[in-house]
């Protein structure tokens, strides 16, 4: 019994002691401990030193914590919102303040810092109105996490920060307001960042991006053992970046993100690296990926974009078979995709943009099911598209733009239904567009511009989602399909420059702002109605067969700012005073309409738009009706910055524009008198074309504050004479100059010496007395120097021409012997440049306003010919018509470019040295009045482009070669030569076994080197007319080779490539 009743008060006491601690369990949440009085005090003195504001915050959840902070008995400051005390003391340890939309600044005598048992400090999120740190957060010595990110802090970080030697978690990032930056940002600079770091050997996470640093990173960073994260973007950091730093042991988070002036390499991982995320986007790291990067087994994002990296990527990439991202754009890689990218199952994002690489598009990517991104685009990677591209069912992203990819768009695309952006542009694409495409229901953007596509454009019926459509540059046929009614997201449509056809009518497309249906052959009148386009701010339909009247429709787009009706056939007469509907019509392009359009009698009153960009050249307007009431119209505005005026039958005097034009094109007109002086107020002019009109006078003498923004120059073609006023060549953007075919005398501007961008200088055809220009030679992109027909006189001297592309000095009195041995050598680099400098170059553009295109009339083959633009590679030099003496030299044979060569009537003497028979694209050669003697090499019948070939009046005898070319030249192309006999000459040989003479019976000439790559487009002439004038083929050779390429008579090709259009 006693038995019994101790073991059931045992086990009572068991329930009881079981119930007890339920209790205090269940209990322990409920029984907070109390803060201190004097720490609730500061935090509510803390909370009144701020006012609540939404805009304080940018966090959409965030909320004002301190809210619900009040005083009172009852009132128990550890069970405020965002503040944590300790269980046992009832210190406050920790403040979250985070997003709390605090709005004010913390000063130095703020209550905070009597929170000296503060473990956890945030108040990221908050606007605290560009004040300083204070000093006094290093009284928080028990700190081991402060994150005061994104609360516009500025200022010096203060050195007092570094003795928070307890830190382990450091974010002082993203400190600057968007609105103000530069001006506001947090800086550490003094202390540096060794200084900061110097005690702070417990941190593992380091967050400073977009704290201004501005200097190397301390290899004392690599000591930080514990460090786990590592964020230094935008930083402004310089110098190399320690590798070591890739070496700690926990490293697993390193962004360098945006710091241009930071270099550094990859290092060889020879070690299990935890690295989960590598981020150097926008930095100078440089080298090659190295080929353990496969060791990097737990790396998920690695982010390498805008940087230096070269080589090829290694093929052990494939081995992160963990990693989701690889942004590897805009580098320098070459070489062809690794299959082993297929390995990377996970991968969702997979960006290649902007590299070289080359080959195939790798089988491999079929593996990729998860892949919602992929770009490929901007290199060189060839082929079919692989129809494997079907198993992507997870893309949204496909950009393959610019590549050289061929054969037809994959009908396997209908697998690819959440594509919500396709660009498939400028590449080799054939074929018609595939219906596959209709089953792309999230395509939002489809761009399949500048390929061969063929067919008409399909009905796409089911892409109603569609805000981008680009199909322009192709070869497509047909009407527009009805279904592009049902696209009524559609925001722009571009169907330029194709064949199509019928007539124009759009009519539910109201989300439409931009319209390009510009070189296609619609034809009738325009008729869309305006109240379905109020959104519209483009409309471009030049280069069509369009008729009619400019629908009055048009003016009712009130939102349009760009219209261009050019180079149609539209008739009637337009009222200018109707523009003034289209309030924020900046661009307006009628230029070339053949109707003929006039423009009716325009009010003094009128109000017009504030034109931009206005374009009504080639429209044969001999007046505008109301010309004299418009033009003062064009001149109140402030805005306008281009004026084309050309090609038209205008007479009387230069209009001269208002003074906020940047180009002003006038030429091809009948304009005369003197250039008035106001053009020197035009300040910001940067190109001024006035070629071909009846101009006369002298130019004005305008102001150092005239013609510093320059680019083109083109006076051609007008009488103006006397000399050229300093300032009107002296802008160093100055890019192009002619003054070809005036009156012009005095010497060479010497102004011109600084403008160190000048690439054409035409002075052709005036009056100009002086010594060759050998200056110009320091001119970096120096490329085309025509001094044909004026007084020029002296021997040529020491020029140092290394990029000149065109010379024609011929028609002048230059003497002594011809100067190649003065120019010096041209590496293979800037060889092999040649032809895609000049390409970049004869077109340019000028502040982003309009593209300037040289052209050039010129003798080719005995013909005269206008190029609009210069679209072939010519090779040309002449010194014709001089007084050159002396041989010509067996290098020249050198030149293997040449393409245009004149000799004529100079003082040469020797013989014709077999070695021109090399320049195998030669089509034009003139040796005549000369005093050559000896015979013509047989080698000379290699030249089988030669069209044109003269060497008459000069010593030469013995017979005419035979074959080829030279069975089409007839007696006239070797007159003069009493003892030439043979091929069709009426003088018959003699000895027809008389052997064409060898190069050893020539005297060799002292200069013996050679060229490759001659000049490029010659013209004496128009670059917005370089107008090369007659190519008489006259020149000296000694001074050609320096200028093109000097080479060693060893075999080896030249690169030519030819620019297609």
């Amino acid at each position: 019994m006693d038995l019994s009743l101790s073991l059931f008060m045992f086990l009572r006491f068991l329930c009881l002691l079981s119930l007890l601690h339920l209790i205090t369990t269940l209990s322990t949440p409920l029984m907070r401990p109390l803060c201190h009085d004097d720490e609730s005090s500061a935090l509510l003195e803390f909370k009144e030193s701020f006012i609540i504001n939404k805009s304080a915050s940018l966090n959409p959840s965030a909320y004002p914590k301190v809210a619900s902070w009040s005083a009172g008995d009852k009132s128990n400051c550890c069970s405020w919102d965002g503040v944590l005390c300790d269980e046992d003391t009832g210190h406050v340890i920790g403040l979250d303040l985070s997003s709390s939309r605090l709005y004010g600044s913390v000063g130095s005598n703020s209550s905070l810092f009597r929170l000296v048992h503060l473990q956890m400090l945030s108040l990221a999120d908050n606007y605290f109105q560009h004040s300083r740190i204070p000093p006094q957060v290093g009284n928080l010595s028990s700190l081991t996490h402060l994150n005061l990110s994104a609360s516009s802090f500025s200022g010096q970080i203060p050195l007092e920060v570094s003795q928070l030697s307890r830190l382990a978690a450091l974010d002082l990032s993203i400190n600057f307001d968007i609105y103000f930056f530069p001006n506001y940002y947090l800086e550490l600079k003094n202390p540096s960042l060794a200084n900061l770091l110097g005690n702070l050997t417990r941190l593992e996470e380091l967050n400073l991006g977009w704290v201004d640093i501005s200097s190397a990173v301390p290899s004392t960073l690599a000591n930080l053992s514990s460090l786990t994260s590592l964020v230094l973007y935008d930083c402004r950091l310089n110098g190399e970046f320690p590798v070591d730093i890739f070496k700690l042991p926990n490293l697993r988070f390193l962004n360098l993100n945006r710091n241009e002036n930071l270099t550094g390499f990859l290092p060889e991982f020879t070690w299990r690296s935890p690295l989960e995320e590598l981020v150097f986007s926008d930095t100078q790291f440089s080298g090659a990926l190295p080929s353990s990067m496969g060791n990097l087994g737990f790396l998920t994002v690695l982010e390498a974009s805008s940087s230096n990296l070269s080589g090829s990527i290694p093929s052990s990439l494939g081995n992160l078979t963990n990693i989701i991202c690889v942004n590897l754009s805009k580098n320098h890689l070459v070489g062809n995709l690794p299959s082993s990218i297929g390995n990377m199952v996970r991968l969702s994002v997979l960006d290649f943009y902007f590299n070289q690489l080359t080959g195939q598009i790798p089988l491999g990517l079929v593996n990729l099911t998860q892949l919602n991104y992929l770009s490929l685009s901007h290199n060189h990677l060839v082929g079919n598209l692989p129809s494997s591209l079907r198993n992507m069912v997870q893309l949204s992203v496909l950009d393959f733009y610019f590549n050289q990819l061929t054969g037809p768009i994959p009908l396997e695309f209908v697998n690819l239904t959440q594509l919500n952006y396709l660009s498939l542009s400028h590449n080799h694409l054939v074929g018609n567009l595939p219906y596959a495409i209709g089953n792309m229901v999230q395509l939002s953007m489809l761009d399949f511009s500048s390929n061969q596509l063929t067919g008409p454009i399909l009905e796409l019926v089911n892409l109603t989602q569609l805000d981008y459509l680009s199909l322009s540059h192709n070869h497509l046929v047909g009407n527009l399909p009805f279904s592009i009614g049902n696209m009524v997201q559609l925001s722009e449509l571009d169907f330029s420059s194709n064949q199509l056809t019928g007539h124009l009518g759009l009519v539910n497309l109201t989300q439409l702002t931009a319209l390009f249906l510009d070189d296609n052959l619609f034809t009738g009148p325009v008729s869309f109605g305006a109240r379905n386009h109020t959104r519209l701010t483009s409309l471009v339909l030049q280069g069509n067969k369009l008729v009619g009247q400019i629908p009055n429709s048009i003016f009712n787009l009130e939102n349009l700012g760009y219209l261009d009706l050019s180079l149609n056939y539209f008739s009637g007469t337009l009222e200018f005073e109707m523009f003034a509907k289209l309030k924020h019509l900046s661009m307006l392009y009628l230029s070339g309409n053949q109707g003929p359009l006039l423009i009716k009698e325009t009010s003094v009153n009128a109000t017009l738009p504030k034109f931009h960009r206005l374009g009504l050249s080639s429209c044969n307007f001999a007046k505008f009706p109301g010309f004299d009431q418009l033009y003062p119209l064009f001149v109140r505005s402030t805005n306008l910055k281009i004026l084309d005026l050309r090609s038209n039958l205008f007479q009387g005097p230069l209009p001269i524009p208002p003074v906020s034009v940047k180009h002003y094109y006038g030429s091809k007109n009948s304009f005369s008198g003197n250039i008035p002086e106001v053009v020197c107020n035009l300040s910001s002019l940067q190109v001024l074309d006035l070629a071909n009109n009846n101009l006369s006078g002298s130019l004005p003498q305008c102001s150092d504050s005239f013609g510093d923004s320059l680019l083109v120059l083109d006076l051609q073609g007008n009488r103006f004479h006397g000399s050229i006023p300093p300032t009107w060549t002296k802008s160093s953007y100055l890019r192009m100059v002619s003054l070809s075919r005036n009156r012009f005398e005095g010497r060479v501007p010497r102004s011109l010496a600084r403008c160190t961008r000048l690439e054409v200088l035409d002075l052709s055809n005036n009056h100009f007395s002086d010594m060759f220009p050998s200056w110009l030679g320091n001119l970096p992109q120096f490329a085309v120097l025509i001094l044909r027909s004026n007084k020029f006189i002296g021997p040529i001297e020491s020029p140092k021409f290394h990029f000149l592309r065109i010379l024609d000095i011929s028609y002048n009195g230059f003497s002594g012997k011809l100067p190649l041995q003065l120019f010096g050598d041209c590496s293979e680099q800037e060889l092999a440049d040649y032809p895609a400098y000049f390409q970049i170059n004869s077109t340019f553009n000028s502040w982003s306003y309009e593209t300037y295109t040289y052209s050039t009339t010129m003798t080719n083959k005995g013909t005269n010919r206008f190029y609009e633009k210069v679209r072939e590679l010519f090779k040309v030099i002449d010194m014709s018509s001089n007084k050159f003496v002396g041989e010509i030299p067996k290098s020249v044979g050198n030149l293997t470019g040449l393409q245009l060569l004149n000799l004529s009537n100079n003082l040469l003497n020797g013989h014709i040295p077999p070695s021109l028979g090399d320049l195998i694209e030669l089509e034009a050669m003139d040796l005549s009045r000369n005093k050559l003697a000896g015979e013509i090499p047989q080698q000379l019948t290699k030249l089988t482009l030669l069209a044109v070939f003269n060497v008459s009046y000069n010593h030469l005898t013995g017979p005419v070669p035979q074959g080829k070319q030279f069975d089409t030249f007839g007696d006239s192309c070797f007159e003069g030569n009493t003892g030439l006999c043979g091929g069709l000459l009426t003088k018959k040989c003699m000895d027809i076994n008389v052997l064409p003479p060898s190069e050893s019976q020539h005297s060799s000439s002292p200069f013996e080197f050679g060229w490759k790559i001659v000049v490029i487009g010659y013209g004496v002439g128009a670059i917005v007319g370089v107008i090369i004038g007659q190519v008489v083929f006259a020149w000296k050779q000694d001074w050609l080779m320096k200028t093109f390429r000097i080479r060693q008579p060893i075999q080896r090709k030249a690169n030519r490539r030819r620019r297609r259009y």
